[in-house]
């Protein structure tokens, strides 16, 4: 990876000899689909060897899935299942907001019969899978002159906002979650205290989510839309129908095509510059900020092009911290499963 920091990982069992050969299922726990991973621990690092993907909703339970999945590929001797959710994890229980399921490690292990089971929050695994993401993988949105060593930060925009960080602890960097995208957006302008005002009305209390996510680019569309009396052209019209809005206004602002779509991707920018400006303060994150997520990576020609900076060291006495933060765009879509596994295999000695 080209990031400066070497993202050594605190993992105590890297090196355990009792952790090698394990046999592993990693999951990636989503709202509209879930993937499972079959990996194998080979020398500090894991080997995948069977992937699938299923609808969630198809099934009733996280353990439903799981268990077709150890059917289908006649998976017998498994050590650990590793589950990244989409929520808080506290004491091996999570209830991920966008998911209809609770899901307890413990019942996972009786309904499944694989003797260890993990929870880990889905930003924590993706840091973790930061460490085996290729340099082609990576993108430098803004190199810094002078590098110091210390905490990174990691802001995920998709389905919901994840938001993470590593701990820099002199030599190694700690994962831990963050419930940060549920903390309170603020507006600034005129013209946001007023899309404040339109989402309040909705939502009640407005988080960062409800702007910086899938649902939070279709609020700004549709503020711009139905509060500012923007124009929504006949072809948009379609592929919203069609459930392709995401995609679709991402490339519409790529061509240039019609002014609402250029203007919605303008302001979704701005605002994950200023998101990002305040994960990187509350963590003093020297170490760098990582991008990641499917938004994100659609968004690449337009995080490249000085504008996203500009905006990111927007600050009232903090230039000088944020000039020096490297910022990088991680297209690898698979970090989240490959960390969930990184974890099971190697958290403990």
């Amino acid at each position: 990876m080209e990031a400066k920091n070497t993202f050594k990982l605190f993992l105590p069992g890297l090196h355990s000899d009792k952790n090698n050969d394990l046999s592993i299922v990693a999951a990636d726990l989503r709202e509209q689909t879930t993937t499972l991973g079959h990996y194998r621990s080979e020398n500090g690092k894991v080997r995948l060897l069977d992937q699938q993907q299923y609808k969630t909703d198809d099934f009733g339970s996280f353990s439903e899935i799981a268990k077709k999945f150890l059917t289908e590929f006649n998976l017998e001797d498994v050590s650990v299942i590793a589950v990244a959710v989409p929520g808080p994890v506290i004491a091996g229980k999570s209830e991920p907001l966008r998911l209809k399921w609770i899901l307890e490690s413990e019942h996972i292990k009786r309904e499944t019969g694989v003797a260890e089971v993990l929870l880990v929050n889905d930003l924590e695994a993706s840091a973790y899978g930061l460490q085996n993401v290729s340099d082609n993988d990576v993108v430098k949105v803004h190199d810094c002159v002078t590098f110091t060593p210390g905490n990174v930060a990691l802001l995920a925009p998709g389905e919901g906002l994840g938001e993470a960080a590593l701990f820099w602890d002199g030599q190694c960097l700690r994962p831990f979650a963050t419930e940060g995208g549920h903390c309170e957006f603020s507006p600034r302008t005129n013209d946001e205290v007023e899309f404040y005002s339109f989402l309040q009305k909705i939502y009640g209390i407005v988080s960062w989510e409800s702007v910086l996510s899938k649902s939070g680019l279709f609020n700004i569309y549709r503020f711009l839309r139905d509060a500012k009396h923007q124009q929504q052209p006949d072809w948009l019209t379609a592929e919203i129908e069609a459930g392709n809005f995401t995609e679709a206004v991402i490339q519409g602002a790529k061509d240039d095509r019609d002014r609402i779509c250029s203007m919605t991707i303008e302001t979704f920018l701005t605002y994950l510059a200023r998101e990002a400006n305040s994960l990187v303060l509350k963590m003093k994150a020297t170490g760098g900020l990582y991008l990641t997520g499917e938004i994100p990576s659609m968004l690449e020609q337009f995080l490249t092009n000085k504008n996203f900076y500009k905006n990111f060291i927007i600050s009232d006495k903090m230039e000088n911290i944020l000039e020096d933060i490297p910022i990088y765009l991680v297209k690898d879509n698979c970090t989240i499963l490959n960390g969930a596994a990184m974890y099971a295999a190697f958290y403990q000695d």
